[in-house]
């Protein structure tokens, strides 16, 4: 895997990486692992949202993704705003410099193609369409490994989203979902695969439910305010879902269930921190995660498992627990269906407290079972990964040797 020059690849990672959000630092992790175990000799660094944690936990450079510090915070006052938009400006050229140092970038996973959560156009869909142009520009083949992608309802994010996908070198999609969302937005996805989210990639402690504490429940929570679309009812939305898991978590306790609750990103503590004071029970823990091993240890400890964060449910279920999903995404439906408990969904939007727990003995009645239909489907899931990992090294590094069959270059 080196350039035609003999010297070692220099291969960048890239995304809203080391900014707390677990998921998102999950999907970097399995495809470090990929690079050291297929690419060793390979120089890897990453412009990322948390280089100072990506640097301190992965142990590579890592460099800010964009110049203005105050980003991703509210800008109400004119030195704000302008410094944002000095910002778009001097990353144009802070983006077009760093990938012009690199042979490939890998994009690893994350939502990036969607936009299920409140999101602006001139946020992260800019950057990475600087990315994916920038790439075009300079030679540099860009993939967009794993990712996510649903239905955007706003132009101008609809239109950078696209001309991304578009000019990005390879494309593959967590779910079946994501590419059929890619194509009814114009993208050509004819030799785009789909294959399992790629934290199932990740080693997966052994479940240990039996020695646990008796009945645990881990209860995965989120601060849900809707989506992109939803803005004018995010408050409603908000209380609706807040109300409805602690009236659940409640029902729990007072069937003397310890319950253990769980987060997925830095901004979900006040929600941890409001069912905590409401509940009022030494029944009711939160969990100290800070990985997705970590979350996988947690959710292997557990009778069930009811969770709302993607990715507090790929830990669950990558690790066999009987899980039950408060779905705010068709991304988190899909994901139930393909690991074989989609009759197990409960809108993170509409939560009946009553309903969730009706759903919630249904599963524990069907544990076993659901067990072993978990082991198959995660036999399948690491083949699947297998696979994308070899297509991975046929379409950014064809001088090993491989085919290279799945990489693209469209004509935007």
């Amino acid at each position: 895997m080196t350039p035609a020059n003999g010297t070692p690849a220099r291969v960048g990672v890239f995304g809203l990486l080391g900014s707390g959000n677990l998921g998102n630092d999950g999907s970097l992790e399995a495809v470090l692992g990929y690079l050291r175990a297929e690419h060793p000799e390979a120089v890897v660094d990453a412009l990322c949202g948390g280089p100072e944690v990506v640097t301190a936990r992965y142990g590579i450079p890592a460099t800010r993704l964009h110049w203005y510090r105050g980003e991703y915070r509210t800008a109400s006052r004119a030195g704000a705003i302008a410094g944002k938009a000095l910002g778009k400006l001097v990353d144009a050229f802070r983006t077009a410099a760093w990938i012009h140092r690199h042979e490939v970038v890998i994009v690893p996973g994350m939502g990036v193609l969607e936009a299920t959560l409140p999101l602006r156009p001139w946020g992260f869909p800019y950057a990475l369409f600087l990315l994916c142009a920038s790439g075009r520009l300079f030679g540099t083949r860009v993939a967009l490994v794993g990712v996510g992608a649903a239905a955007i309802g706003n132009r101008p994010t609809r239109t950078l989203v696209r001309w991304s996908a578009r000019l990005a070198a390879y494309r593959s999609y967590r779910d079946t979902l994501s590419r059929d969302a890619m194509r009814a937005m114009g993208v050509d996805t004819a030799r785009d695969e789909v294959y399992p989210d790629l934290a199932f990639a990740l080693p997966a402690p052994p479940s240990s439910a039996p020695s646990g504490p008796p009945g645990l429940v881990c209860v995965g929570v989120m601060d849900f305010h809707g989506g992109d679309d939803d803005r004018a009812r995010a408050e409603e939305i908000h209380r609706r879902y807040l109300d409805g898991t602690t009236r659940f978590v409640r029902a729990l306790v007072e069937d003397g269930r310890p319950v253990q609750l769980l987060t997925g990103d830095e901004c979900d503590a006040p929600v941890v921190a409001a069912i905590i004071d409401a509940v009022d029970s030494p029944l009711v823990t939160a969990a100290e995660a800070a990985s997705l091993a970590d979350l996988m240890r947690e959710t292997a400890a557990a009778d069930t498992v009811v969770a709302t964060r993607y990715h507090n449910l790929v830990c669950a279920l990558r690790v066999g627990t009987p899980t039950l999903a408060l779905s705010y995404a068709a991304k988190s439906d899909a994901l139930m269906a393909r690991m074989g408990l989609d009759a197990y969904c409960h809108s993170a939007r509409e939560v009946d407290a009553d309903r969730l727990y009706e759903q919630f003995q249904a599963l524990e009645k069907r544990s076993a079972e659901l067990r072993r239909t978990l082991t198959e489907r995660n036999q399948v899931a690491t083949r699947q990964l297998e696979h994308q990992f070899t297509a991975l090294t046929a379409a950014l590094f064809p001088a090993t040797g491989h085919a290279h069959t799945h990489a693209r270059q469209e004509t935007p």
